[in-house]
């Protein structure tokens, strides 16, 4: 039948059918300036399950193709870390793309679903893969708003009727926040707060002036995240080898001047964690690492306006004590010698009361809304 839609399973090493699921999406979004690509390396070590998340999660790729041409992807995961955070038995859904056809959404969704009933989980749920870092939830607002890096998903407006015409359900909205560089003054009274704790001198915030200083505390940071984030609904605790690729990821994309950690009696208790918007440069390269695309990417770093706050959290016993407030200050510093014009707060989950109230009082205004879905199988 000439309208017939196949799913087909890519089993481990087939390069053929890898190469299909990576180059999808980039056809997909060809006309698209707000879409931005993931590497095509880092997806085939997704796809080969060769990133450390899946030393403790289980997953399939699948392909919707109709006559031979490829129409759609989608992966299923099973992360048992995240179903003992939360107490949970749910599958996780990712990399779902597809042309504007409900049916390739129902094909793709029917076989998701049945890979979740045939490992005994009662509910699919997602996007979600890695968590905050790789951005979770579809976009059902802010579609004339450029992704984050691949820290944020972009997806095409129909992508929200396909999914609630499947009979899935919200589970959390993420909320993306701008803040005007240009206009950002901390209130007197937060600027009052910092002041005072740095009189105190027991909160301090240090500062770094190169990546192998960050090297140096990444491991102390990076212990934080499951105590400050792994209970968040579109998160949970991250494995050792995780928590290490993360680092090395993070890295990559950081400037120093940019990575704020707060300490309290010289113990790592807090972190904000700001990255240069690099998107312009990851679309020009289209996924390839190659010479050009490599110095093109280090000369965005100098060369862009934008700036991305992925991740910020302060240890619960050290909360309320005003260590937000001397973090937010050192970021008005930094803000003030760069000539920004965007600063992007991403996918703060809209259950964060303590992060929303934050924003409310740094002025910012949440300009993408990703809702994570969930639904029974």
């Amino acid at each position: 039948m000439a309208n017939h839609i196949e799913i087909v399973d890519i089993p481990q090493g087939n390069r053929k059918l890898e190469r299909e699921f990576i180059q999808f999406p980039h056809r997909l979004y060809k006309d698209s300036p707000y879409w931005v690509p993931w590497f095509n390396l880092d997806m085939k070590t997704i796809l080969r399950r060769k990133h450390p998340f899946f030393l403790h999660a289980t997953g399939d790729f699948f392909l919707a193709q109709r006559d031979g041409e490829t129409v759609g992807t989608m992966c299923v995961v099973e992360n048992p870390r995240y179903n003992d955070q939360h107490k949970a038995d749910t599958a996780h859904f990712y990399f779902f793309e597809t042309q504007e056809d409900q049916e390739i959404a129902n094909a793709l969704f029917e076989r998701a679903f049945r890979w979740t009933r045939e490992r005994g989980l009662k509910r699919l749920s997602g996007p979600m893969l890695f968590g905050g870092a790789s951005g979770s939830g579809i976009l059902i607002e802010g579609f004339e708003q450029r992704a984050a890096m691949t820290m944020m998903r972009y997806n095409y407006p129909y992508y929200q009727t396909f999914m609630e015409n499947l009979g899935f359900e919200k589970q959390v909205d993420l909320l993306s926040s701008r803040l005007d560089p240009q206009t950002f003054i901390l209130p007197d009274r937060v600027r009052s707060v910092a002041e005072k704790v740095l009189a105190r001198g027991r909160f301090k915030v240090l500062r770094f002036k190169s990546k192998r200083d960050l090297k140096r505390i990444g491991n102390r940071v990076a212990s934080m995240y499951n105590t400050t984030l792994g209970d968040h609904p579109e998160d949970y605790p991250m494995s050792d080898a995780e928590l290490k690729q993360l680092i090395k990821d993070l890295i990559f994309v950081a400037d120093p001047d940019l990575i704020k950690i707060l300490t309290y009696d010289d113990e790592v208790v807090g972190y904000l964690l700001a990255f240069p918007d690099l998107s312009a440069a990851l679309q020009r390269a289209k996924g390839r690492i190659t010479p050009l695309a490599i110095i093109d990417i280090l000369r965005e770093f100098k060369r862009t306006k934008y700036l991305i706050i992925n991740g910020a959290g302060i240890l619960p016993e050290y909360q309320r004590l005003g260590g937000n407030a001397l973090l937010y200050y050192e970021l008005e510093r930094t803000g003030k010698s760069r000539d920004l014009i965007h600063a992007d707060l991403t996918q703060v989950a809209e259950s964060t009361s303590l992060m929303l109230r934050d924003l409310q009082t740094l002025g910012g205004e949440v300009y993408k809304v990703h809702r994570m879905y969930t639904r029974t199988v």
